[in-house]
């Protein structure tokens, strides 16, 4: 009889921990499948961006009109190219939840709140599983809650030009964001998770949109700290919205119905009364026209608006969130942004520096693009993919300088910048720089952008894959999960699934990872992140180069 009752009691507890009362709302996850975990997805925090809503800045949903709500797959990803029409909506503001059975809001757990990358004009939080993430910090003792969430994309997310500009709806993804913020803090606690414990962490854009939040000292009322992977607030040039009013006229041209008002500052009305249909093919069209890669992200949004002024010179004030933070960068991130097709003559780079780096005025003074130019010598066994001598795959040799310029510009001098800044301002901050190479890249692309994402989420295949990468991602999901509830990559836990092999081996580093050193002005070090060499590594390489962009920072739109 009491085994009858056991029983009986687990199953109803085990059926209550998939359901969440979200005020009058009972929300209905899944178990994840093999695992002690539980989800939730596709939860609206944002009322629907369509008719009136489009191109505004998000309306924090805070009730759902139903009794039940099916939660158990993640939200359709927001418009953009590369997926079938069926496939994705403008109803995508969405938030899902990974978190171990058994939590309860008597006792919270922290949170990881992920923000997808993809150049501002992909992306979508169901590629992102979260679970790998939970189960590691369930295992190491440490528990928790993985959230992610969609943001509007394109033109329809980052608008452009004089009328969004005269409107104040610009930036509107990164609001998306802090909705997304916003309604974790009014809810995580139902499902277990301490709001006062959230860390943001992204990639790419990702990052680049979480870095922008830490220039403002109220993201302490949203998170605690950060994570950014690949990806800084002045990674990409920084232009006020009017200069892209072509990039926007595009937009407005090639949505159907609205090819009259292509021109005008009378665009919203007639943008916002298409339907989906017409407003997708705009996006496409806008992309297809776009004499930049990146035509709709961040942009100068005024005094009153996110992002006020150039970084550096935010920076430079002091105007950022003292909170601590993980910065790093992959070894070869300039390579994928770069067609293997071309010829990459001295004038190619050249041209190629002038029309992505000064696409709008005001541009590049000519002699520092000149001196730029000549700090990266046409030596293959100095440029990117580093570490491979004179090895060029088959490509001109010039890819290999033009990769280590785009890396350089884009991602490592944004990002030792930004923590020598603000350690100097006394945040905790820690460096990473990763290395490791895996069969998901071609070899002229070394160490890429995205390239560590598959070793976060512990999506690697160990068919395919050495073991010292395996180890190398759990390793690292370590590291992150010790941040995220210790504030410190280094809380010393974790050690009870591993203490037998790693004290018999005499190799506890290799399972459990070194010291990380703390990044500080009178110690300014990262820790390199490979395989089979996981270090502490001093953050001087490309020092003179380095230097030169960021003492040129303003000059190149940063």
């Amino acid at each position: 009889m009491l085994v009858v009752i056991s029983v009986l009691c687990y199953a109803l507890l085990a059926a209550a921990a998939t359901e969440v009362q979200l005020r009058n709302t009972k929300l209905v996850g899944r178990d994840v499948t093999g695992l002690q975990q539980e989800f939730f997805g596709g939860i609206p925090f944002a009322e629907p961006p369509v008719g009136a809503l489009r191109l505004q800045r998000p309306v924090l949903k805070t009730d759902i009109d139903a009794e039940e709500f099916d939660a158990q797959n993640f939200g359709f990803p927001c418009l953009q190219r590369g997926y079938a029409t069926d496939a994705i909506s403008e109803d995508c503001l969405t938030i899902n939840i990974f978190r171990p059975k058994g939590v309860t809001s008597e006792n919270p757990i922290p949170v990881l709140f992920w923000t997808y990358g993809g150049g501002f004009f992909s992306g979508a939080s169901s590629s992102f599983n979260g679970s790998n993430i939970v189960a590691q910090s369930v295992t190491r003792g440490t528990p928790v809650i993985y959230v992610n969430h969609n943001y509007r994309l394109g033109p329809l997310g980052f608008p452009q030009g004089q009328e969004a500009d005269g409107r104040g709806q610009l930036n509107l993804g990164v609001r998306d964001q802090l909705a997304a913020l916003e309604w974790v803090q009014e809810n995580i606690g139902l499902f277990g998770g301490d709001k006062t414990k959230v860390t943001i962490f992204g990639e790419s854009a990702g990052a680049m949109m979480t870095n922008l939040l830490f220039l403002h000292a109220s993201v302490s009322n949203l998170a605690r700290a950060a994570i950014f992977e690949s990806g800084s607030v002045s990674s990409l040039v920084t232009y006020n919205a009017s200069s892209r009013e072509s990039a926007w006229q595009n937009f407005v041209a090639g949505t159907p119905g609205c090819e009259s008002v292509a021109g005008t500052q009378n665009t919203f009305d007639c943008l916002q009364a298409a339907n989906s249909s017409a407003i997708y093919e705009g996006f496409v069209e806008a992309y297809a026209l776009a004499i930049e890669v990146f035509p709709f992200d961040l942009t100068l949004d005024g005094p009153s608006g996110l992002l006020p002024d150039l970084p550096s010179r935010l920076w430079a004030k002091g105007e950022f969130a003292m909170l601590p933070f993980i910065s790093g960068a992959n070894l070869d991130e300039g390579t994928i942004f770069l067609s293997t097709n071309g010829s990459y003559t001295d004038e190619d780079i050249k041209d190629y520096m002038e029309t992505t780096y000064s696409t709008f005025p005001p541009t590049i003074p000519g002699a520092i693009l000149e001196r730029f130019l000549e700090l990266y010598p046409d030596d293959p066994s100095l440029g990117s993919p580093y570490g491979t001598g004179n090895e060029t795959f088959g490509l001109p040799s010039g890819f290999k300088k033009l990769a280590a310029m785009n890396g350089d510009m884009i991602f490592d001098a944004q990002r030792r910048t930004w923590t020598q800044t603000a350690v100097q301002a006394g945040v905790k901050a820690y460096g990473y720089q990763f290395t490791q190479n895996s069969s998901l890249y071609l070899p002229e692309l070394g160490v890429p952008h995205t390239s560590e994402i598959p070793f976060i989420y512990g999506t690697l295949n160990s068919s395919t894959e050495p073991e010292s990468s395996i180890l190398l991602g759990e390793m690292m999901i370590e590291y992150w999960v010790s941040f995220a509830t210790s504030l410190d990559p280094n809380d010393g836990l974790g050690m009870s699934r591993v203490l037998f092999f790693c004290f018999w081996l005499g190799a506890c580093e290799q399972f459990l990872g070194p010291f990380w050193t703390q990044y500080t002005s009178d110690n300014e070090v990262v820790l390199q992140l490979h395989g089979d060499n996981t270090t502490i590594i001093p953050d001087d390489y490309r020092k003179e180069q380095i230097n030169f962009i960021t003492d040129n920072a303003e000059a190149f739109g940063r």
